[in-house]
């Protein structure tokens, strides 16, 4: 029975990361597919084929995607974005939500953004206990003038659900920058500490056995 049991967590091991990485990945490739209901439906490939095609969804949102990304290069597209993002500003309730994602998305996907680029270490929830936490910026404005010192922007992201969390203004003299990469503290965050910075185990029962000799 102990042999059993150890060829079924073996087992597990082995394929839990493998379906979990499946079961993301379809849910991906599915919520993408639906942009394809932006298309006319007499044109759509289930129409057109008699059949879907999955994923057919990832390529025309990279498509749309790369096509956006060209014309925002050229005189035209700026003229056009400036023209709906100062539209969208006027609107009330409309621009509040607008301005603070596009404040958010330009710092994470600029090249020059220093957001989650940094793990820390950090005292949370009180004095001598501390978690991983990711450096996001520096106060700026009115909080810059009346926060004693240096400080720094932390998020502190909650275990296993990394999405939620806490934002900190942390003098920087109680941060600490860490060694590992964005990803190592994220698995490390997601699997409760169990999975630690560095390359991944390898299964206990997929090493060489010490107790069997090895015969000439």
């Amino acid at each position: 029975m102990p042999r059993l049991r150890r060829y079924l967590v073996t087992g597990l091991i082995l394929w839990v990361p493998l379906g979990i990485t499946i079961w993301v990945l379809s849910f991906i490739v599915s919520t993408l597919d639906k942009t394809l209901l932006l298309i006319p439906e007499q044109y759509r490939p289930e129409t057109l084929l008699g059949f879907a095609i999955p994923g057919l969804g990832v390529v025309l949102t990279l498509v749309v995607l790369l096509i956006t990304g060209v014309a925002a290069r050229n005189f035209f597209g700026q003229q056009l974005i400036k023209g709906w993002d100062s539209i969208l500003r006027r609107i009330p309730v409309v621009k509040s939500i607008y301005s603070g994602v596009k404040q958010v998305s330009d710092t994470l996907f600029s090249d020059t953004g220093q957001a989650f680029r940094k793990a820390l270490l950090v005292e949370f929830p009180h004095q001598g206990s501390y978690t991983i936490a990711f450096m996001t910026g520096t106060p700026s404005g009115e909080l810059l003038q009346r926060l004693p010192g240096e400080h720094v922007s932390v998020y502190v992201p909650t275990t296993p659900n990394p999405t939620s969390g806490y934002f900190l203004l942390l003098p920087k003299s109680r941060v600490h920058e860490l060694d590992m990469s964005v990803d190592d503290a994220l698995k490390y965050i997601v699997s409760m500490g169990v999975v630690g910075p560095g390359p991944a185990p390898t299964p206990a029962l997929l090493e060489p056995n010490p107790r069997v000799a090895v015969r000439n």
